[in-house]
């Protein structure tokens, strides 16, 4: 299956949950924004969500500074 994350495309080979995928991604969940399809998906409905093939993402990962 073949998805696209920030304009760059990944292979999956198995079906993955959104939550699954951020755990590949080596992402902390709890700084990032996840948009897929156009549409933003709040951090309770990961795990219910299933990536699809050519599904686009968009994981916008906040950084603290000063």
């Amino acid at each position: 299956m073949e998805i696209t994350v920030n304009g760059e495309s990944l292979h999956l080979e198995k079906t993955q949950s959104l939550e699954e995928l951020i755990r590949t991604l080596e992402l902390q969940d709890d700084r990032i924004a996840v948009e897929l399809n156009k549409q933003i998906i709040r951090r309770p409905r990961w795990a219910g969500i299933k990536i699809q093939d050519r599904d686009r993402l968009e994981i916008v990962q906040f950084v603290g500074g000063g």
